[in-house]
């Protein structure tokens, strides 16, 4: 009885079985849309859960490959020196000695050539791979992004030496049409000489100014280098990087460091410097022409250059930069003192006429300390009384060559 009344009753007429029919057949079709979409949603999961897992089995090879990179033993650096027959090479490793190995047959035979830096296995010495062309960071380092501010209104008493300098380097660069229609190559180097802080730097600086050319500058002690070769590689990448981005400028401070005259080695490291010194030859003259690269050398001593290193097509100007005269010292002092606040009976003459015998340097210095004792003696200008306080303590900051101990000795 009770399970009876449970069941539906069925239609008792055939209006009530249609009507009963067809909400069972509607009730069936959004049942099976429903499953339906649901069929379709796991298919998109499965797809998906199908690409993470190639997605992570391919990072997995990845990462078992990089493991297996960190663990094989580290490769040496070489130079190629020479290409022989049936796969065999000449090289050179970074230690110096030279060998005869088998190079790898996944290599490309055009890009081993001489001069390409190669990885060499350690225990065979096999050419594993070669590397791409690039130039020491220390080269880039002496790229001079930024121009400097120095312009030739900062440089005082030094006008025939700066037209000099125009004509040898900035003319040919702006103006190369005027030497085209002469028939005339214009200057390659200029050499700037004479004794410290008379402006050499500063002349150099204010070149980099008013052209438009890449600066590289270079202190002559960065192209000594400990290991043999390497300074000679520094020079030449030097000049590569150079022409690359010509027109360009390469200033050599100090020159003297890797420029003296050369004499009969008795150390390595002699031998290293003269090495040095006979590629930056080959660098300022060699057989490859330089195109719209010029040199600027820099040196306080002159004297004990080599003597190759003067001879014209390679310094085609030497400029002396001597010690200023009093109209000299005028003009810098007039620099120096442009942006200062001077009382009236400041006479820029009369203080030229006391410090005969000083550098553009020592006169900057004195300009300095005189802003300095009028700072300090709480004034709105400086005056003549500050200009010859300063005069005396720098020349007695010169003259004193040794400290004596003790804090108060020092700051006196």
């Amino acid at each position: 009885m009770v399970e009876s009344a449970r069941q539906p009753q069925e239609p008792q007429n055939p209006e009530e079985l249609y009507r009963y029919l067809l909400d069972r057949v509607t009730n069936m079709e959004t049942r099976n849309l429903e499953l339906r979409e649901q069929i379709r949603q796991i298919e998109s999961d499965k797809r998906y859960i199908e690409t993470q897992k190639i997605r992570y089995e391919r990072e997995v090879r990845k990462l078992k490959s990089e493991i297996e990179q960190l663990r094989s033993p580290p490769l040496v650096i070489g130079t190629v020196t020479d290409v022989l027959d049936n796969g065999r090479v000449v090289v050179r490793s970074s230690a110096g000695p030279r060998f005869m190995v088998r190079s790898s047959m996944c290599i490309d035979p055009e890009k081993l050539k001489p001069g390409a830096r190669c990885t060499l296995n350690q225990q065979s010495l096999a050419v594993i791979d070669v590397l791409p062309e690039s130039y020491d960071a220390q080269v880039y380092g002496m790229e001079v992004v930024e121009s400097p501010e120095e312009t030739y209104a900062d440089i005082g008493g030094l006008n025939p030496q700066i037209n000099e300098l125009r004509e040898a380097v900035e003319l040919p660069l702006k103006k190369p049409e005027l030497f085209d229609r002469i028939g005339i190559e214009p200057p390659k180097g200029v050499l700037l000489h004479g004794p410290p802080g008379t402006g050499k730097t500063l002349l150099a600086r204010a070149v980099a100014h008013e052209t438009n050319a890449h600066f590289l500058r270079v202190v002559g002690s960065e192209l000594v280098q400990k290991y043999i070769g390497e300074g000679a590689r520094l020079v030449r990448e030097l000049f590569d990087l150079a022409r690359k981005k010509a027109p360009t400028i390469i200033f050599i401070d100090e020159i003297d460091a890797v420029g003296a005259s050369r004499t009969e080695a008795t150390t390595s490291g002699d031998r290293e410097v003269q090495r040095t010194l006979m590629q930056l030859l080959a660098g300022m003259d060699g057989f490859e022409r330089r195109g719209d690269v010029k040199i600027i050398g820099a040196t306080n001593r002159i004297d004990i250059l080599d003597r190759a290193l003067l001879r014209p097509g390679r310094f085609d100007r030497i400029i002396e930069i001597p010690l200023p005269d009093i109209l000299g010292r005028v003009a810098i002092l007039d620099v120096h003192t442009r942006k200062m606040r001077l009382d009236p009976g400041v006479d820029l003459s009369e203080i030229a006429a006391m410090t005969e015998g000083k550098n553009g340097a020592d006169l900057k210095a004195i300009c300095m300390e005189a802003g300095m004792f009028a700072i300090r003696k709480d004034r709105d200008a400086v005056s003549k009384e500050d200009f010859l306080d300063a005069i005396e303590k720098i020349g007695l900051d010169f003259d004193r060559h040794i400290y004596k101990s003790g804090y108060g000795a020092m700051f006196a």
